[in-house]
């Protein structure tokens, strides 16, 4: 599962033990990935607002603070780590694998932070960089301060509203693991575009706003596609 992983990643590890850190959760054992975890989040928030800077010269400090934010937050990560199949590769303890941990936000968040860091420590800045951007994908390319600025579900909102289409409706489908760590199923439906975008989180707040990000890609990808349509 680890080599399926770092194949994914694109990075080639001059010492592999660094990686088999990265994906040890602490309930694994005592040589976990908090450490790593920690360079991860430095050199990521340096990547994630160099890429912001470079990309968009004229706007201001507020706005590409706050897009930085939603770039780099638990959200973010634990989607573009499942995206990456993270969660087959981390390294739990039984009792956090019989919980869900290998699914769990915070966890995965946490790990994928742990692996930049360890690319870092690895290979140096721009090997991080690299691996951070491939990771990111369209999510920097395509960055806009502005929308970033917002919280997922007022952008979504105000984008249909501006369109007159009806503002989402979202909806518990559904809630597992123990009291203590909590996992919510949502979906945000919008009917009139025939979207459903399910999402997750550790609060309903929480999972509202990953259903509504979603729900963003496909409303974006829809209206990208018109757009192709029509100049075709």
């Amino acid at each position: 599962m680890a080599d399926a992983f770092r194949e994914r990643l694109g990075h080639d590890f001059g010492e592999p033990e660094l990686l088999a850190q990265a994906l040890t959760h602490r309930s694994h054992g005592a040589r976990h990935n908090e450490r790593l975890e920690f360079m991860g989040d430095a050199v990521l928030n340096c990547v994630v607002a160099l890429s912001l800077y470079e990309r968009h010269p004229r706007t201001d400090e507020g706005d590409l603070s706050r897009a930085r934010a939603s770039l780099v937050n638990r959200d973010t990560l634990a989607r573009i780590a499942r995206q990456l199949g993270l969660g087959e590769a981390i390294r739990l303890g039984e009792g956090e694998l019989r919980s869900g941990g290998a699914d769990r936000g915070s966890i995965l968040a946490d790990a994928l932070e742990a692996v930049f860091g360890a690319v870092f420590v690895d290979a140096g800045f721009e090997a991080a960089r690299r691996v951070i951007a491939a990771a990111y994908g369209d999510e920097l390319a395509q960055s806009d301060p502005e929308a970033l600025a917002k919280d997922p579900k007022t952008r979504l909102q105000e984008w249909l509203q501006a369109r007159r289409v009806a503002v989402p409706e979202y909806a518990i489908v559904g809630t597992h693991g123990e009291a203590h760590a909590q996992q919510f199923a949502v979906e945000c439906r919008i009917p009139a575009l025939g979207i459903v975008a399910p999402g997750a989180g550790t609060s309903r707040r929480a999972a509202e706003q990953d259903a509504a990000d979603r729900a963003w890609a496909e409303v974006t990808a829809q209206a990208a596609g018109g757009r192709r349509d029509r100049s075709s």
